[in-house]
């Protein structure tokens, strides 16, 4: 899709994914591109792929007429998605549905983590009216359930709380029976940020720890588990009528019993939400895939995630953190 539009604006891509075999077409003079699949490789890096486990697995738009009208109306506000910068698998059925987990603070991070497809580097200023464009995006859009994240911005001394902050009161001020759920950064650890963020009652705060402890240094070196860990302890004492939730990848060389003990960890801070999905290697300049977890361990953590006293577990393939949000929360009302 990418490489099409590179070369022809205008053009159409038709993509067919059958039995492990790509085929494709490009038209020109044509203003839309079509995708019909349920697995979508990556066209420009079919001959580079090593492996079969490790290509770009996609759930494609079953109605691209909605998934373009949700398309331009983020181009039009000139928003951007986490749906595009971390070039997330469910993209096509999320555009579909009508949603998408916006990206506050612009679109560069200050931080580089291995897995993460999001661009690095030293960030532009804020953008003041972003908030603003924001309501709008949710009103247009007709949400009912909205998700705010952010790239981590270490240059700004809060962390960019206040402007989640913002973001928050702007959206409620035009849609005050929308449910507003925040997936923050870990805002270095202050807890004036954090509670800047709590006082305007989100209804669920996320902040994933994305994997076990032992893999941090290799995969968020310049992150800390245990301040994410306590910023998820701190969220619940600060507000407590507000849910957590967090999330993990799995596939990064974990093994069961080191994910088994972070969901212990993460109940012990009272913790309410947990997804857990499959780590997909964004490009070959990432972290590699260690391995391919099965269907049946998904099912096995949800299992033992609900036992451990969680409200609600998804975990599975293609489970991402914003992912069927709205349908995360409902299930613990």
């Amino acid at each position: 899709k990418r490489e099409a539009r590179k070369k022809n604006k205008n053009s159409i891509l038709y993509v067919n994914f059958e039995d492990s075999r790509l085929v494709g077409e490009v038209y020109g003079e044509l203003s839309r591109i079509t995708v019909t699949a349920t697995e979508l490789h990556r066209s420009s890096q079919k001959e580079n792929m090593k492996k079969k486990d490790e290509r770009w697995v996609h759930h494609c738009s079953s109605n691209p007429a909605i998934y373009f009208k949700t398309e331009n109306i983020l181009e039009e506000l000139h928003l951007h998605t986490v749906c595009e910068s971390a070039h997330c698998p469910n993209q096509g059925k999320c555009f579909t549905d009508g949603t998408a987990t916006f990206l506050l603070l612009g679109n560069t991070c200050t931080r580089n983590c291995r897995f993460c497809a999001v661009e690095h580097g030293y960030p532009q200023p804020l953008d003041e009216d972003e908030p603003y464009r924001i309501s709008r995006a949710v009103t247009t859009l007709k949400l009912e359930h909205v998700v705010l994240t952010s790239v981590t911005r270490d240059d700004l001394p809060d962390g960019g709380a206040s402007h989640f902050a913002q973001t928050i009161k702007a959206v409620r001020k035009e849609n005050p029976n929308v449910i507003i759920e925040v997936l923050i950064p870990d805002l270095n650890s202050s807890e004036k940020a954090l509670q800047c963020v709590l006082a305007e009652i989100p209804e669920v705060l996320n902040h994933n720890l994305e994997t076990v402890p032992r893999i941090y240094p290799k995969v968020r070196p310049q992150a800390d588990y245990d301040r994410s860990l306590k910023l998820l302890r701190r969220a619940k004492d600060y507000q407590t009528s507000c849910f957590t939730k967090s999330g993990l990848m799995v596939g990064l060389g974990e093994t069961h019993e080191e994910v088994i003990e972070v969901m212990n960890e993460l109940r012990e801070a009272d913790c309410d939400f947990l997804t857990i999905g499959q780590y997909l290697r964004p490009s070959f300049n990432h972290y590699p895939i260690i391995r391919q977890v099965s269907q049946e361990e998904f099912e096995s953590y949800r299992r033992i995630g609900e036992r451990m006293g969680f409200k609600a577990v998804f975990s599975g393939r293609l489970v991402r953190s914003s992912f069927m949000a709205g349908d995360i929360y409902k299930k613990a009302l």
